[in-house]
């Protein structure tokens, strides 16, 4: 059903993808979908599914083609397996490994990696099977992937509930100092470009937690460890959230400092860890250790001016 849909409000009040499912052939979630990707407009500006609309505006969707169906043909692509039974797989990401095919990226992904592994329709698109979060290409660490549709279900619900408990660490510029910091802040997707978020009014609601693990250096060379508590799972909420805060993740290309000279090559994120529900095995905490390259730039800081007990347990265990 491609083409462009134009409507009048007659009556506001109510969320657009609400009041867009109500008055046209489309679902919900698919302008859910379409909002989020620019295509959803009210009065020519780009809006998000929860924006509240008023009496009289012009509404107009653009619907694209539908695009062909992706292949997902399993590859013999390594992956650092840190738990599996038959419910789920807890991989450790590498930096640089995109999570699931899209285009561009149709093949060489996590999902391409262990599609085979995968039983049932799993996922919300033939592309995205078993994947109920996710991680950018350039941020490594812990990930789950469900390998049946209860499994999928089970986590997708402790997702939306906010008891996904995710770890992140992260080295920014700058340094919070001692007293943890709570960052709550909507984002909204970029108007002027799809590929970046933004924090705006009107936006998705998110909400993060840092603290302070150690830092380096002084003045405007200083940089600080954080251990980063994301309550919500919002597209680059970490990146974008730290940048708003004035504390830009080091090496990130899209957020982060103007003139960046660290020369990392990627931004110096990492999911540490992960606490989650399994429907046969409980509660378990995952963890992964600090990857390689950001170990390595940790260590050529030297020793931190300012540490705390946290920075010793920085390298993880399986569990």
């Amino acid at each position: 059903m491609a083409g462009r849909i134009a409507l009048r409000v007659a009556e506001g009040g109510e969320r657009v993808d609400r009041f867009l499912a109500a008055h046209s052939l489309l679902s919900r979630s698919a302008i859910q979908r379409l909002a989020r990707e620019g295509r959803v407009r009210v009065d020519g500006e780009s809006v998000e599914p929860a924006y509240k609309v008023r009496v009289g505006q012009e509404l107009t969707v653009d619907v694209p083609d539908a695009a062909p169906a992706l292949s997902l043909a399993a590859e013999d692509i390594p992956v650092d397996v840190l738990y599996e039974d038959e419910d789920v797989i807890v991989v450790n990401k590498p930096a640089g490994l995109v999570v699931h095919p899209a285009y561009g990226h149709e093949t060489g992904t996590l999902v391409n990696a262990i599609v085979g592994r995968i039983t049932g329709d799993t996922g919300r698109a033939a592309s995205r099977p078993g994947i109920v979060h996710r991680l950018d290409k350039d941020t490594s660490g812990v990930l789950i992937v469900a390998k049946t549709d209860v499994a999928h279900l089970a986590l997708a619900r402790q997702l939306q509930a906010q008891t996904f408990a995710k770890e992140y660490l992260g080295l920014v510029w700058g340094d919070p100092g001692e007293q943890p910091v709570v960052v709550e802040a909507p984002l909204f997707r970029d108007p002027d470009d799809r590929r970046r978020m933004v924090v705006r009014a009107g936006g998705r609601d998110a909400v993060t937690r840092f603290a302070r693990v150690a830092a380096w250096g002084a003045s405007a060379e200083r940089r600080a460890l954080l251990h980063v508590r994301p309550t919500t799972g919002r597209t680059h909420q970490i990146r974008v959230h730290l940048a708003y805060a004035r504390l830009p993740i080091v090496g990130d290309p899209v957020y982060g400092k103007r003139g960046d000279a660290s020369g990392l090559g990627r931004q110096f994120l990492h999911a540490w860890r992960l606490t989650v529900r399994l429907p046969h095995a409980g509660e378990r905490t995952f963890t992964a250790p600090l990857a390689p390259d950001l170990a390595a730039y940790l260590a050529a800081l030297g020793a931190p001016a300012v540490r705390t007990p946290l920075l010793d347990a920085i390298g993880g265990a399986r569990p």
